[in-house]
């Protein structure tokens, strides 16, 4: 004995509505905007003092923070790793996960990890728990064609518009800025201190000064012009271009940073009437001339500006040129970054040489090989913080244009060494 028709039909009405709100249910669920916080369980680790040379191998670009951990960017995830001095990658200390924004930048000062987001929106955490700190709203990230690859790099060591500013008193200021907009947030808290509107793609910014300046170029009207704007109150302090510049064809490269293109210690400027360019201090006036930071390979240290010639790496004082000490036999090496204390050169044959700027002291000397990898590959991305080295090794010949695979060396391309 069945239902009546009418009985039939009604229950079948009420099963479809049924169905289609689990199906609304689950379609919520799986595409609303939302994040996950999966904070660490174990202790925070002690800083590593590994000896020198190759640590190990990693997929992924690591930002060292606080000496202590590895952070990591994925398509939608900030995430860490312990020990920092761990040879392969392992499984998650903390996590965070938003959706659908997408990961454009992470910068770190201390314990405070910073990540940016597609939506403009911007996630401090805590690096000794992944715990969310703060959140704030800021400018949406310039559309950009670059490539981003597998490793992450240039969203973990270069970040488009994610830079610290240091300030006297051991304030840190967050600039951020997009293609019509700059804010300056409080590190320490996700204040919102200030916010100006830019005029668009003919201005960009490229580094902030160890003095606390946002350093901008501007290139809507006239020649092009250097601006140092203050990070803390966003007033811009100084309008500046090199003497005897007149081309607007101006590339300006900051030197000296502490990290990334954040609390740089001088520039160098290039333009078509340049013999590859000319180095400037930079402090809380205009910059001054420092023409031992004139060539192109020529790196900051403290004080000590750094380059290879012919072989040789000679260290000058920046600021009267002085030749302070010589180390030859380095053959066709160059200059592949620099840290507070160590300058990294890489030979020929991909030996990471590090000498003390200061006096050109060697402090170590090894293959950057691990494993079975040997060293037959081109240097990619680099950095350098904390006494680590961490780079991406390329194949040869190397094809810009190439796919993940054959762009990189292996799986696990980013070699890690202690320094």
């Amino acid at each position: 004995m069945g239902f009546p028709r009418g009985r039939r039909r009604l229950v079948m009405v009420v099963a479809a509505l049924l169905a289609t709100a689990a199906v609304a249910v689950v379609v919520h669920r799986v595409l609303a905007p939302a994040e996950v916080s999966t904070v660490a369980r174990g202790d925070y680790p002690a800083p590593a003092r590994p000896p020198a040379g190759v640590i190990g191998r990693l997929p992924v670009a690591p930002l060292i923070v606080d000496e202590r951990l590895r952070v990591y960017a994925a398509h939608r995830q900030v995430y860490a790793d312990r020990p920092v001095d761990g040879r392969y990658r392992t499984s998650p200390y903390w996590s965070y996960r938003r959706w659908p924004a997408e990961l454009t930048g992470i910068a770190a000062s201390g314990s405070t990890v910073v990540s940016r987001w597609s939506d403009g929106r911007l996630v401090a955490l805590d690096a000794r728990t992944g715990g969310v700190l703060w959140r704030a709203d800021g400018p949406k990230p310039t559309p950009t064609s670059a490539v981003v690859r597998r490793t992450g790099a240039v969203t973990v060591w270069e970040p488009r518009g994610l830079r610290l500013a240091d300030l006297p008193g051991g304030r840190t200021v967050l600039v951020v800025s997009g293609n019509a907009q700059a804010r300056g947030v409080e590190l320490r808290d996700g204040r919102e201190l200030w916010r100006v509107d830019l005029p668009g793609s003919c201005r960009s910014d490229v580094g902030t000064t160890a003095a606390g300046q946002l350093i901008g170029l501007d290139r809507c009207a006239g020649p092009t012009t250097i601006e140092f704007r203050d990070a803390l109150t966003g007033v811009v302090r100084e309008r500046w271009r090199p003497p005897g510049g007149s081309s607007d064809e101006l590339v300006v490269t900051p030197l000296g940073c502490r990290t990334g293109q954040s609390d740089c210690l001088a520039l160098r400027t290039a333009g078509p009437g340049d013999a590859g360019g000319r180095g400037w201090l930079l402090g809380a006036d205009v910059p001054v001339a420092a023409p031992a930071l004139d060539p192109a390979g020529a790196v900051l240290v403290g004080e000590q500006a750094v380059v290879v010639l012919d072989g040789v790496a000679v260290g000058r004082s920046a600021r009267t040129g002085v030749e302070l000490w010589r180390s030859a036999g380095l053959g066709a090496a160059r200059v592949l970054a620099a840290q507070p204390g160590r300058v990294h050169l890489l030979t020929e044959a991909n030996d990471l040489v590090t000498l003390d700027p200061v006096t050109g002291a060697q402090l170590s000397r090894f293959a950057l090989n691990v494993g079975s990898d040997g060293t037959g590959w081109v240097p990619g991305a680099v950095t350098a913080t904390g006494g680590y080295v961490a780079m991406e090794r390329l194949r040869r010949p190397v094809d810009p244009d190439a796919d993940d695979q054959r762009y990189f060396l292996s799986s696990e391309p980013v070699i890690l060494a202690a320094s």
